[in-house]
Parts: C-alpha cells; structure tokens; sequence
C-alpha cells in the first residue's frame, strides 16, 4: 500500500498494492499540474478530504481534483461514460522513498496519445 497527502494535510489517499508504473502526462493539464499518475478504480484508490475543488477540462472526460485548503492536485476521477469508475492519484504527494523504484512511463496526452517509451 502507498499513502500520500497534500501538503496541508487535508486529503490523503491510500494506493491498494503497487502500480506497475507511474505515468507522466505532457498534455496541458497534466504539465501545468505537474503531475506522475497511478492509475486505478474506486476499489484500488482510497481518498479522504475535506473541501475539494474540481477542474472539468473542455472535453468533460476527466475531473481534476485539488485540495480548497492548500492547492495541491490530488486525483482525477473519470467522467464521461468510457472513463466512469476510473480514478488516477498524483504519486508526487507520496513519500519519495515510496515510490523510488516504480518505473515512470511517459504519455504523449498532448499529440498521440500513446506511451513514449
């Protein structure tokens, strides 16, 4: 299990298990946020928070989420119908040494929308 919290404590998550990989987005969301997502469901990724803000980007795929309090980025829950039940939470809020061996992918979500490596 990894756990992570924003920086002022407000919403923590729990990751079930370990991801696989953890991805880096250069789509304009994810680049502005600065965000290395793990990817998963409602059963695999627990969150706890307090006032949240949420962001829908002009497609309406995805929900970004922030912490009102502090301003970090936290997750992002699905949508639209194809991305209903998927949940994706930024690893950065994590414990480095938690995550240190898990291998970052890096995603073309600005053009092709496919894995670089």
């Amino acid at each position: 299990m990894i756990e992570g919290q924003c920086l002022c404590g407000e919403v923590k998550f729990r990751f079930d298990g370990t991801p696989e990989y953890i991805a880096e987005c250069n789509c304009g969301a994810c680049r502005r946020y600065a965000t290395l997502w793990a990817y998963g469901d409602h059963d695999t990724i627990e969150i706890e928070h307090g006032e949240m803000v949420v962001y829908f980007r002009n497609d309406k795929m995805l929900g970004f989420y922030s912490c009102a309090k502090c301003g970090c980025t936290t997750h992002w829950d699905g949508a639209e119908p194809g991305y209903r039940g998927r949940r994706a939470v930024n690893m950065r809020l994590a414990e480095p040494e938690d995550i240190k061996d898990i291998r970052i992918r890096h995603f073309d979500g600005r053009d092709t929308w496919t894995y670089l490596d």
